[in-house]
């Protein structure tokens, strides 16, 4: 076990005594902290260990340090990018964004379950929306892919969505090197209804559209799936994404499914009302979703696997799987900051991307 995951399994029974939205607070500003300090992040190296040069790949022209990256959720405007590549992700998808800023469902609006390695949030998108996160991004740093993830506001009618993808992609696309539509949020009301192939199909023909306009179709697009999908209802969305000319698919978003919670627990979750579940929990479903996804997927398309990974083992068995890319959120909140390299060490002994 690393230095960083064993010191962090010491600090985390203080942290978890916060209530979960102000301990993510204290962190960021301690890491605001750290990336101001100069020379501090530079300490992290000979901790972390590096990349392992074996671990590199390319996908849709990008080149990725490792295919280990960092889910949507976590750092929503961007402020901690520094941190994440000292830490050892290949890279970090911010976002959501909104077109405009909001404050996102009221508290209390995130839980943890770390017996179980699973966290609800039904955050709502809260935003400083797409100018001031565009803005931020600008000063991003060399040498760590970075991808964008934006949503609709709340306020905005579904019949309206396209609008307001289309004004958060014209800000935010130009910042960064991918760019993923999040239509499977659970908290955001009628959200989940964009998944549909009869509404997804002109959205993404619109968003085709704004891509060709800005002259900006050499740039990854992907579509964020749920995992509470029938196969019938996957199978005609995977379609539908297939024929838009998009680059590739991430599954999945957290789950609505309280049956993931083991039955000692789930009286307690259920009282914690609406959101969405993630963690080690939502890896078989997650699973089954890839799975599924990557029988109707062309090769020319990729996946980017998201849900229940916490290990390099996880790791290994999606890129067996097919996947492409890798992303992790709940598993780095219980396991600490030294999670990233060591699932780049595990996955260095059994893994060697190709193109």
């Amino acid at each position: 076990m690393s230095f960083l995951l064993s010191a962090y399994r010491t600090f985390r029974p203080l942290l978890f005594r916060m209530d979960p939205e102000p301990a993510h607070g204290l962190a960021f500003r301690a890491g605001k902290i750290a990336q101001a300090i100069p020379g501090t992040l530079s300490l992290l190296a000979p901790i972390t260990g590096g990349i392992a040069s074996a671990l590199a790949c390319e996908v849709f022209g990008l080149h990725f340090r490792s295919p280990l990256g960092l889910a949507a959720g976590l750092d929503k405007g961007a402020e901690l990018l520094q941190i994440w590549k000292a830490l050892g992700f290949g890279f970090v998808e911010i976002g959501t964004v909104t077109p405009r800023p909001q404050p996102g469902n009221p508290l209390p609006r995130l839980f943890r379950l770390p017996q179980e390695g699973l966290i609800l949030n039904r955050m709502g998108f809260n935003s400083e929306g797409a100018e001031i996160v565009a803005r931020r991004l600008k000063r991003r740093p060399n040498g760590l892919i970075v991808g964008g993830n934006i949503g609709k506001n709340k306020v905005t009618p579904e019949e309206q969505a396209l609008d307001d993808y289309r004004i958060a992609y014209r800000l935010i696309a130009p910042q960064v090197d991918y760019m993923a539509i999040n239509i499977s949020s659970p908290n955001t009301p009628g959200l989940r209804r964009l998944q549909a192939p009869e509404t997804l199909k002109p959205l993404l023909e619109g968003l085709q559209e704004t891509r060709k306009e800005m002259s900006l179709e050499r740039q990854p697009l992907f579509v964020k799936l749920a995992p509470d999908l029938a196969f019938e209802e996957l199978d005609a969305i995977t379609d539908v994404i297939v024929a838009s000319g998009f680059e590739g698919i991430i599954a999945t978003n957290t789950t609505l499914d309280r049956g993931i919670v083991s039955e000692f627990n789930r009286a307690k979750v259920e009282a914690w009302g609406d959101g969405g579940l993630s963690g080690r929990g939502l890896k078989v479903k997650a699973t089954e979703i890839q799975r599924r996804i990557l029988q109707r997927l062309p090769r020319e398309m990729k996946l980017m696997a998201c849900g229940g990974i916490g290990s390099g083992a996880d790791a290994r068995s999606a890129m067996d799987d097919g996947a492409a890319l890798l992303q992790i959120y709940s598993a780095l909140i219980f396991e600490g900051p030294g999670l990233p390299a060591e699932i780049n060490r595990e996955l260095a002994q059994f893994v060697s991307p190709s193109t």
